[in-house]
């Protein structure tokens, strides 16, 4: 009887216990991502993988709602002075890192500085700033040196500063942080991790979302899910055949000749989750020669035909636009075409002696070509092919996406590592406004890779943030795109859309411009 009764409490508590493992069970979220996660820094890249990794483990000041407009996320309210010069945030009470230390002013002080020093968005708040200051635990103060129509925007598009710890934020910024404690509803299994294969991630059940319906990157952020599992697969036939057998149930970026097969497919679900688009761009390297010199970037615009590279990018025409000029993204409110008419028909001569006029002798051209990638590898192959009609000596370097990422920092010779040219793509509302489109920002040395340079468009754009009244901005954006397509900090190769696929269980995927995993259930 005495044996009876100790051994009850114990059978409960496994029946218990494996109630709740197969409730876990069904919580696991499998996700094919599209690139190898190396870098864990936010402000060390621009890269997509490290951006939506922040967004799992990090939180922001403010995010943008399905409107594109700025709402509070871990700012629980704000004022701004009547001269529109000091602005005052207090945080949400509560809020958490990962190892149970309080988010403070100071965290987010000094996560800010970082942005602000590094992220195309930030630098250019910072030249407003006059005065970044804590006020108290939960309060601090941003003061401006004349007034700035961007500051709440700044701070809540999706290239904004990630709030992190003080103490990984106040690292120099020669530094990469390679800590992943945060405060957003995600942790990060660091002991899990295995760089080429897959990260770990499980929910932070200390996490205090919103009360507000989740909405594009704003309101509640609910990790509905137990664990996220992130798996790199560079083949893939390979992950569309683990989805359609049911072994993953997310595939974040299936290349675009796969999506009439996965609409059909009864089990699987296909959504566009950002509505802009994506932009597809060629980064010249602007601290090399011979793109150093204006003419053989412009060369580049003589090369491009936007509709042979959208048909050997994406090949279904209801998944690209025919033609798009505009920097900041056609369908945007800053759409315009002009200055684009040397991309409307390839002229390769007019491209060759622009090459000669801009320096270029028949030096060996790198070229950076992702072998995990198909879209970015299939437009660097028409773009090299391009190259060559034009007389340049190709040398396309082969690598997968991380890799380059990497060595498209360096900012070496050709003979030492460096390169020339390498593809890219944005989208959603980063790219739509000038001081916020990351690879438009031409600061030099302090801009993105490719360190595009040009004084002349920087004063435009900051001509373009010091307006206030949103419809006279509208009438500067036309002298800014002009100057951008004498400059040149990328070429545009066309607009395109990139559904994700998902098996049907799998419930709750936010129309959010980036992938995101909380409000995510499984059925």
């Amino acid at each position: 009887m005495a044996i009876s009764r100790f051994l009850r409490p114990i059978l409960l508590a496994l029946s218990v216990l494996t109630a709740e493992q197969a409730v876990a069970a069904d919580k696991v979220l499998k996700a094919v991502v599209h690139a190898d996660l190396k870098i864990l820094d936010p402000t060390w890249t621009t890269i997509y993988i490290t951006n939506r990794f922040s967004y799992l483990i990090y939180d922001t000041l403010f995010s943008f709602n399905s409107k594109f407009e700025p709402q509070p996320q871990m700012v629980e309210r704000y004022t701004v002075s009547d001269d529109k010069m000091v602005y005052t945030f207090t945080l949400r009470p509560g809020l958490t890192f990962h190892d149970g230390q309080p988010v403070t002013a100071a965290d987010c002080v000094a996560s800010l500085k970082r942005w602000m020093a590094r992220i195309a968005s930030g630098q250019n708040l910072a030249k407003f700033t006059a005065g970044l200051d804590v006020v108290d635990a939960s309060s601090f103060r941003l003061t401006l040196k004349e007034p700035y129509g961007m500051v709440i925007e700044s701070l809540g598009n999706p290239g904004t500063a990630f709030i992190m710890p003080e103490r990984a934020a106040g690292l120099p910024l020669t530094e990469q942080i390679l800590t992943s404690v945060g405060s957003g509803p995600f942790v990060m299994q660091r002991d899990q991790w295995r760089p080429g294969n897959k990260a770990i991630f499980t929910a932070n059940r200390a996490y205090k979302p919103r009360p507000e319906k989740a909405d594009y990157l704003s309101g509640g952020k609910i990790p509905r899910l137990d664990r996220l599992e992130w798996l790199y697969i560079p083949d893939a036939n390979t992950t569309l055949s683990a989805l359609m057998t049911g072994e993953i149930d997310y595939f974040e970026a299936p290349p675009l000749d796969f999506i009439r097969l996965l609409k059909d497919l009864p089990d699987v679900t296909v959504l566009n989750i950002d509505r802009l688009g994506v932009q597809g761009l060629i980064r010249p390297n602007s601290s090399q020669p011979p793109f150093n010199n204006y003419k053989a970037r412009q060369a580049l615009l003589y090369l491009i035909d936007q509709a042979e590279f959208m048909e050997a990018v994406v090949g279904d025409k209801s998944l690209y636009m025919e033609f798009c000029g505009a920097f900041f993204l056609c369908n945007s409110a800053n759409e315009t075409d002009v200055g684009s008419g040397p991309m409307r028909k390839p002229d390769i001569a007019k491209a060759k002696a622009l090459l000669k006029e801009g320096g270029y002798n028949g030096e060996k051209m790198v070229l950076l070509q992702p072998t995990d990638r198909p879209q970015y590898a299939a437009a660097m192959t028409v773009l090299a092919a391009q190259l060559r009609k034009a007389g340049v000596n190709v040398d396309m370097q082969a690598a997968d996406w991380s890799t380059i990422s990497v060595r498209r920092a360096k900012k070496d010779p050709v003979e030492k590592g460096g390169w020339h040219l390498f593809i890219t793509t944005h989208g959603g509302p980063d790219p739509t406004v000038p001081p916020t489109n990351s690879w438009f920002g031409s600061r030099c040395e302090a801009s993105n890779a490719g360190w595009a340079c040009d004084d002349q468009l920087e004063k435009l754009v900051d001509g373009w943030s010091r307006e206030l009244d949103p419809a006279r901005r509208r009438g500067l954006i036309e002298q800014v795109q002009t100057r951008a397509y004498e400059s040149l900090p990328y070429v545009p190769f066309g607009q395109f859309f990139q559904p994700i696929a998902f098996r049907k269980k799998v419930t709750g995927v936010l129309e959010s411009g980036v992938p995101v995993y909380w409000n995510i259930d499984k059925n």
